[in-house]
């Protein structure tokens, strides 16, 4: 398995808010609307459509869990179409919910509201957005960076939905039929609110194959500059929105890169999976003896070099390897090369639970090799951005690396997404990035 985060196998391809954002309250149907009606619990083609939860399976909905899993699922009424929105409704005929529906993907239903009263139409869309974008200008991230994520899906209460803006480009993600369903309304929604240049779409995901989408690349709003550019902490970065990995950069890293630029003074350092040079340039902005930066693909590498280069850093500090991490790993072991620091932030290796114990294996074998490369006293900062792989678990998999290596390590910190990533706290799956920040005993 090599670098490149999207796919480990792959080659490197891939204006301000409003300041008078309105909120509104959950408006009452028409007397015409018949939808929030009591269902019909008989599944003929004519009833109308509604998705009835098998009797005990609404637990995690009234735990508010966004989530309808097709196990859960005793029937759909009606003859619904994928994104439709459907009333959810438990065994008894109570309502729970309204989802956006799909029935190509093992996650039947995403739910957008819990008010039986909400209508799920233009306006809730924009109150939603309104939200999030409210959110990112309170927390006042933008002194910071000029790239952040606007709508972090679930998490921002419109599930399938990412939204990431770097400076006057906004790169929107849709990896759900119901954000399907509304692509054009929330691009017009963005334009209207956030003013930008462009709005490119990268649904070319994974997980747009997990639902049954097809992937789909390219200029949804304006015109794309030639040059993309993100500022962050005063670093300035080049960004590939059209070919990049995930929606060009790794916005998530951001105070993990920061971290990363404190503690590498006087140290030599490994970068893996590097991509375009995030930890590297915060490393030797930092002060590193050395940076020594290894990734599959020529591409990211050549922009990581440029990106050196524009923030007038110390070039001969830096050695830049195009290569299979796990191989360069495992030569460095047997020329027995040492660091003071080194960081692990591979590409996802579990999209989901179901290949667990497979990324498990692929977590353990570069931690592994990790520990066996730091001098004593040295300091391991090690990610997974797998959704698949608990915070609990993947602490497990790097005791039993730090085991096998027949070393003692101790947990200095634990890190996770920056705070444009937001995790709902019914929806633990938000939180997908985890780190620590480990120290060898000397």
């Amino acid at each position: 398995m090599t670098t490149s985060k999207n796919d480990s196998r792959s080659s490197f391809r891939r204006r301000p808010e409003s300041s008078k954002i309105k909120h509104r309250e959950p408006r009452a149907h028409t007397a015409n609307t018949s939808r929030s009606a009591v269902q019909p619990l008989n599944s003929n083609a004519a009833a109308q459509p509604a998705i009835i939860l098998k009797a005990g399976r609404e637990k995690s909905l009234l735990r508010r869990h966004p989530w309808i899993f097709s196990g859960a699922v005793e029937r759909v009424d009606g003859a619904p179409a994928s994104g439709d929105t459907l009333p959810v409704r438990s065994a008894q005929g109570e309502f729970l919910a309204w989802a956006a529906y799909n029935a190509g993907s093992q996650i039947t239903a995403r739910v957008w509201s819990w008010h039986e009263e909400e209508i799920i139409d233009a306006e809730f869309f924009r109150s939603r957005i309104a939200s999030a974008l409210a959110l990112r200008r309170d927390l006042k991230l933008a002194d910071e960076s000029s790239g952040m994520r606007l709508i972090h899906a679930e998490s921002d209460g419109l599930p399938g939905l990412v939204v990431d803006r770097y400076g006057d480009v906004l790169v929107m993600q849709i990896g759900s039929a119901g954000a399907e369903r509304w692509r054009d309304t929330c691009a017009d929604i963005l334009q209207q609110l956030c003013n930008p240049v462009c709005i490119y779409e990268r649904s070319d995901s994974d997980s747009r194959t997990l639902e049954g989408l097809e992937l789909r690349n390219g200029t949804l709003r304006g015109t794309l500059p030639d040059n993309v550019e993100v500022v962050e902490h005063g670093l300035r970065f080049k960004v590939d929105v059209a070919h990049g990995q995930k929606t060009g950069f790794y916005l998530d890293q951001r105070d993990n890169r920061a971290l990363t630029e404190t503690l590498a003074r006087d140290k030599d350092v490994l970068n893996c999976f590097c991509y375009t040079g995030g930890f590297s340039l915060y490393a030797l902005r930092g002060g590193a003896k050395s940076v020594l930066s290894i990734d599959a693909s020529e591409e990211a590498l050549q922009l990581a070099q440029r990106n050196v280069e524009l923030n007038g850093l110390d070039a001969s500090r830096t050695e830049w390897q195009c290569a299979d991490v796990f191989a360069a790993l495992r030569k460095l072991r047997d020329q027995n090369k040492k660091f003071d620091l080194i960081i692990l932030d591979p590409p996802k290796f579990a999209p989901t639970a179901a290949f667990a114990e497979k990324a498990a294996r692929g977590y353990k074998d570069i931690n592994l090799l990790g520990f066996k490369l730091l001098r004593p006293g040295g300091l391991l900062f090690t990610y997974s951005c797998s959704g698949g792989i608990s915070e609990d678990l993947f602490q497990k998999i790097i005791a039993g690396a730090a085991l096998d290596a027949g070393v003692d390590a101790q947990i200095v910190h634990k890190l996770h997404a920056a705070a444009d990533h937001p995790v709902l706290l019914s929806f633990p799956e938000g939180a997908y990035l985890k780190g620590l920040v480990l120290r060898v005993a000397g």
